[in-house]
């Protein structure tokens, strides 16, 4: 079988999925629909908006699925008139059986993680958040329980102290799409042999991967000055740690943290307190003392912190340790 003669459907939303869907078609291989989330309104005007995998399938020409239940007949009875080969999904919902078993060479995904590490929804926050200095991307095939099924391939990249998460996105982004193709060319050349994912992992504990909310992102100051910095980093760009900032007795609001940096120097007075010479922003934890170099203010775009405290008057600043 050639890549023109292999019949594709790709399942997946976001920035992250389109690189590879953008690799896949510009590549000549044969996509014959394109399954994405349905346009939702967004913003304060509610302005209807498309996930960016289908703004690009649309450019392309390319079949656009959207179903509201993965279960909907007549969803799932398009699928069958498609009669695809192989489906490929990066970045989607969780599928029902009935779709993730119809293509007779299986169903892969690209996960950001290196399985059974993170398995979950968000494991590129997850990663960052706590301190590790290594990631990568799998594909592997579907299977009932959520990133289980059986290891084609991986690849992997250091995770620097400097990195935040938009930073090792963009990087998994690119790596993924190769690992995709070469994943697709071994399906079509049948010289893939999955590993189960124990096998492969022998002796690491799967660890989970949850979905971010809010009260992930908040910033308990109490913490020692590294877990901090690198829940700040793993959150940066987005949705970014935020902390309650105070001035005397006034609550001024909440205000989100971008980028730090631990100093040697020891904390001084209790965790949330801000020393500041108008210039620098820096704050107590449980140990060493951080500084904040990036942030955004409460109605205010973000900035950094030398621009926000010239136009602010500060005099007896703190972070809520609630």
């Amino acid at each position: 079988m050639t890549k023109e003669e292999l019949k594709i459907v790709f399942l997946g939303t976001p920035d992250f999925a389109v690189e590879s869907l953008r690799r896949i078609h510009e590549g000549g291989y044969n996509v014959a629909a394109v399954v994405t989330m349905p346009d939702k309104p967004t913003g304060r005007g509610k302005k209807i908006s498309q996930s960016a995998v289908k703004k690009y399938a649309s450019e392309q020409g390319i079949e656009v699925l959207q179903p509201e239940k993965l279960k909907d007949p007549g969803f799932v009875g398009r699928l069958r008139e498609i009669n695809a080969d192989l489906f490929i999904v990066i970045a989607f919902r969780m599928l029902p059986e009935v779709v993730w078993t119809m293509p007779r060479l299986g169903t892969f995904n690209l996960h950001a993680s290196l399985l059974p590490r993170y398995r979950g929804a968000a494991p590129l926050n997850w990663a960052v958040i706590n301190g590790d200095t290594e990631t990568g991307v799998t594909t592997f095939f579907l299977k009932h329980e959520i990133d289980t099924g059986d290891i084609i391939a991986q690849e992997r990249i250091e995770i620097a102290p400097t990195d935040n998460v938009g930073d090792i996105h963009d990087r998994l982004m690119v790596l993924g799409a190769e690992l995709t193709i070469k994943t697709i060319d071994d399906i079509i050349a049948g010289t893939l042999q999955p590993i189960p994912q124990d096998r492969l992992a022998e002796g690491i504990e799967p660890t989970p991967a949850p979905k971010i909310f809010h009260d992930t992102c908040h910033i308990d100051w109490n913490n020692p000055a590294i877990k901090i910095h690198n829940l700040i980093r793993g959150l940066s760009p987005y949705p970014a740690a935020w902390t309650t900032l105070s001035d005397g007795d006034k609550t001024i609001g909440s205000m989100k943290i971008f980028q730090t940096r631990v100093l040697d120097s020891k904390s001084t007075d209790a965790p949330g307190t801000i020393v500041t010479d108008g210039k620098r922003l820096i704050v107590n934890t449980a140990d060493n003392q951080l500084e904040i170099m990036s942030l955004q203010a409460p109605g205010k775009r973000r900035m950094d912190t030398d621009a926000y405290l010239r136009g602010s008057r500060l005099t007896s600043p703190r972070f809520s340790t609630n």
